[in-house]
């Protein structure tokens, strides 16, 4: 029998994936539990419609996020701490701080997608990638120098 997936089902596929399964398993457990629907034609067109506008609105979003990673890569960021004197700063700088300085330049980017390995601890200029989508990762030019 097929069916039509409406939520992920571990080992069988997606949402939103037409597959092969047995009559029992889909009536049994399947159905009452709302994670699929029989894969009739009025269906299987309905799931084409929403794919095709699923993409398009998926599209848009990246051209606008090329839109921002062009931005953010024409962008040298400073950020000032205080440090001693053999460079190594008092405190550090983390993926907060930089998301708080790129909110003053007028992005509102979360700190959850900047790729830090570790806070910086010292002055320098550093590379900060910044994860805007799955396939789009922008990268920022970061200054930390002395207060």
């Amino acid at each position: 029998m097929e069916v039509i997936l409406n939520k992920d089902v571990e080992k069988i596929g997606k949402a939103g994936s037409v597959v092969q399964v047995k009559e029992g398993f889909a009536r049994n457990f399947l159905f009452p539990h709302n994670l699929a629907k029989p894969a009739t034609s009025g269906s299987l067109k309905r799931l084409e419609q929403e794919k095709q506008i699923k993409s398009a609105q998926s599209a848009k979003v990246k051209e606008e996020l090329l839109a921002v990673k062009d931005r953010l890569a024409g962008l040298s960021l400073t950020i000032s701490a205080l440090a001693q004197d053999d460079q190594n700063l008092y405190g550090s700088i983390s993926a907060q701080d930089i998301c708080a300085a790129l909110k003053e330049e007028g992005f509102s980017i979360d700190k959850n997608i900047i790729d830090l390995a570790e806070p910086i601890k010292s002055l320098g200029i550093y590379e900060i990638q910044i994860k805007l989508h799955p396939e789009i990762t922008a990268k920022l030019k970061l200054w930390v120098v002395k207060k």
